[in-house]
């Protein structure tokens, strides 16, 4: 019952700390899809606004200069023809023409027109009348240099051949009119009227759009932590890529905890063996006198170092296993030397190969630098030359050689051993696979231990039979660009 207790408390606190983690990652001031998208359409509506405003300004002053020109030569053609009856009464016709002129003005102030109209008549050279004497006798024009600081205006002027009248009438083109309260507020009260309707339409649509998300977000949330079957494709394009990405994560990951559960059960079943002679061999010991019996004490104690020993060296092996089989990290690893690296490691494996009486042969002619993990470099080299080391006959030579090649660099490593038939070349990169009837103690590791030592390394092997058909031609390819240096050569 306490151990329950425990077992409870103990995953109250693991979730207890994981909801705190998950917490502590959360922005404090998380950015807003939905608000970004609401501006960016708002951004939109107000561009569109802002052209227009600017088109419908432009518009109106091509089209106000259109038609007060259009409207001042039918003023014209009417005042003259209102005015021709009464020209040989001077004082009638300017009656008249001061008449027509406060009609003008009346209609001018109802319309809150704040543009000007001078009207001149003539008969023969005497002015009978000017409605503005105020101003100057030559008014500005649209588009001339006078009208940038004042208003221009348009001119017409229409004449009576039968009476000799004439008739001027110059009418004010007010553009900044658009400018001042009263035309911005004409010209912006339907666009402002209408920003709501357009808002309210654009925050549905966004809303409504990121429902797809919402409920994509939500069906992840609900998902075991131990399902990582891959998602069902979407039906919306924009999302496709987001499901891939996260069936491709999910992929990985799944990969990453089989390779754990594989690696857990192999080295299980692995120290089953040395580590049962171990505890056989630790019981001998404690049962029986080493007075009583010498010799059967000091085959005890023999049999009990090589389990320590066989169990010492499955456990590193499994361990190199692994670190050879890590898929490479996002950061570029080091351009390192391979002559340097391989040497290194010979000069290390040299006792070994000294207690069985092997020499050991280097040649590099050329020295190859590449991106390269030290670490499983090193134990590449390490079990292609140990393998070599084992199998050869005591007395035997082993060679290592490194060239250069068209694109990349070659590593080999040839021993005297027995070779390994056609047929089992590609068994033996299997994990604990060993060659029928092996004399050799081992745990069956060290080729697959190379094999994903090189492929961390971008480089691959081959097993070949020596160059008279006898031992083992073991060769591994190093791709990809390199750099040379002057040729380096080792014993």
């Amino acid at each position: 019952m306490a151990s329950s207790k425990t077992i409870n408390a103990n995953k109250a606190f693991n979730a207890s700390r994981t909801s705190r983690a998950t917490e502590a990652s959360k922005p404090a001031n998380p950015s807003s899809l939905f608000r970004r998208l609401l501006l960016g359409f708002s951004a939109v509506i107000l561009l569109v606004f802002v052209a227009g405003f600017v088109y419908v300004v432009l518009e109106a002053r091509a089209t106000q200069r259109f038609r007060t020109d259009a409207e001042n030569r039918a003023h014209t053609h009417e005042l003259l023809l209102m005015v021709s009856p009464l020209a040989d009464s001077p004082d009638r016709l300017r009656a008249a023409a001061v008449s027509a002129e406060a009609v003008r003005v009346e209609m001018f102030r109802e319309l809150d027109y704040r543009s000007h109209v001078r009207v001149r008549i003539w008969r023969g050279d005497a002015l009978l009348y000017n409605s503005m004497p105020d101003l100057p006798d030559a008014l500005p024009l649209p588009d001339s240099p006078q009208a940038r600081q004042v208003n221009g205006w348009v001119r017409a002027v229409e004449r009576d051949a039968a009476t000799g009248l004439v008739v001027e009438r110059s009418h004010e083109v007010d553009d900044r009119w658009m400018f001042t309260y009263s035309g911005v507020s004409f010209l912006l009260r339907s666009t402002i009227f209408s920003l709501p309707l357009l808002m309210l339409p654009a925050w549905l649509i966004v809303g409504i759009g990121l429902r797809p998300l919402r409920r994509f977000a939500r069906d992840i949330e609900h998902r075991s932590d131990q399902d990582l079957t891959p998602l069902p494709p979407s039906d919306y394009r924009e999302l496709s890529p987001l499901v891939e990405s996260l069936n491709s994560l999910m992929a990985r990951l799944r990969k990453r905890i089989e390779h754990e559960h594989e690696f857990l059960t192999d080295a299980a079943h692995e120290l089953k063996t040395p580590l049962a002679a171990i505890q056989l061999n630790a019981h001998l010991l404690q049962t029986r006198s080493a007075d009583a019996d010498p010799q059967r004490h000091a085959e005890v104690s023999e049999g009990l170092r090589i389990g320590l020993a066989r169990a010492t060296h499955l456990v590193n092996q499994l361990l190199a296993l692994e670190r050879a089989r890590a898929e490479p990290g996002a950061e570029r690893p080091p351009a390192l030397s391979i002559a340097t690296l391989v040497r290194e490691r010979l000069a290390a494996a040299v006792p070994l190969a000294l207690q069985r009486g092997i020499d050991i042969d280097f040649h590099a002619d050329d020295e190859c630098v590449r991106p390269v993990h030290q670490e499983s470099l090193f134990a590449l080299v390490d079990n292609l030359v140990g393998n070599a080391i084992k199998y050869s006959p005591s007395g035997g030579r082993i060679e290592v050689r490194l060239h250069r090649e068209t694109d990349g660099c070659r590593l080999t490593v040839l021993d005297e051993g027995p070779g390994i038939p056609p047929a089992l070349r590609q068994r033996v990169f299997e994990r604990f696979y060993r060659l029928p009837g092996q004399e050799q103690p081992g745990s069956g590791l060290g080729l697959a231990i190379a094999e994903r030592a090189a492929h961390r390394n971008d480089a691959r092997i081959e097993l070949a039979p020596g160059p008279d058909g006898g031992g083992l031609n073991a060769t591994v390819h190093f791709g990809g660009a390199f750099e040379a240096t002057p040729a380096m050569d080792g014993v």
